[in-house]
């Protein structure tokens, strides 16, 4: 690590739905930058005078950026950090960006148990969580790894059944899907470099109390 980046906490942050909840939420603990936006065409973007990087990733890319050390820290759902399988330390539950992985099949081909499905196909973005939760269940699958709409697998005889993040359930009713199996759940994770965290242990320690403190009064104010 050089010297140069001794004197800047840097931090990926994912694109997609946990952008602006994330900046909003550094923000409040003193870490922002100038035209930090998900639709900025910077994809580096820094605060000279507080020393701060932000990096703007792909979401699956984020905890690679931190384990390898490009990042310090970074924020990630617990889905993504999971699968990833990243030598990362998880520095804080976050608590939003809620959600659940589940294996869902087609109403119409229900099957009476869950391992009527051992030996089917499974469509997923998550083949690393699923062969976990399969394995434990006694179950041989075979993987089909796709990158969205994952519900077009049952639906297109791609395959049996889905292994999948759900918030609502909406889109799996609509899709005439239903939920068979809860795998986990998952939230956003402040997630941190394993170097980083000794080199720069009273930023980053500072940081994340700061934002236990901002999450807490959050809390206090639903009350």
């Amino acid at each position: 690590m050089t010297s140069d980046n001794m004197d800047y906490i840097t931090i990926a942050l994912p694109k997609g739905k946990l952008f602006g909840i994330s900046a909003d939420l550094l923000a409040k603990a003193g870490y922002t930058a100038q035209d930090l936006s998900e639709k900025s065409r910077k994809l580096v973007i820094t605060n000279e005078e507080k020393k701060i990087r932000f990096i703007i990733s792909k979401t699956a890319d984020v905890p690679t950026y931190v384990e390898y050390g490009a990042a310090d820290i970074g924020i990630i759902g617990k889905d993504v950090l999971t699968e990833s399988g990243m030598d990362v330390y998880e520095l804080l539950d976050l608590g939003f960006g809620r959600c659940h992985l589940m294996m869902a099949v087609n109403k119409a081909c229900k099957r009476e148990k869950l391992t009527d499905y051992a030996h089917t196909r499974v469509a997923t973005k998550f083949p690393h969580i699923a062969e976990k939760f399969f394995n434990s269940k006694g179950m041989q699958m075979e993987y089909i790894k796709l990158n969205g709409s994952i519900e077009l697998g049952p639906i297109v005889g791609l395959s049996e059944s889905i292994v999948d993040i759900v918030e609502t359930g909406t889109t799996l009713k609509e899709n005439n899907l239903e939920e068979i199996a809860y795998i986990m759940d998952a939230t956003a994770r402040l997630i941190c470099n394993r170097v980083s965290f000794k080199l720069k242990f009273d930023r980053i320690n500072q940081l994340t109390e700061d934002l236990k403190q901002i999450l807490a009064m959050a809390e206090e104010e639903k009350k």
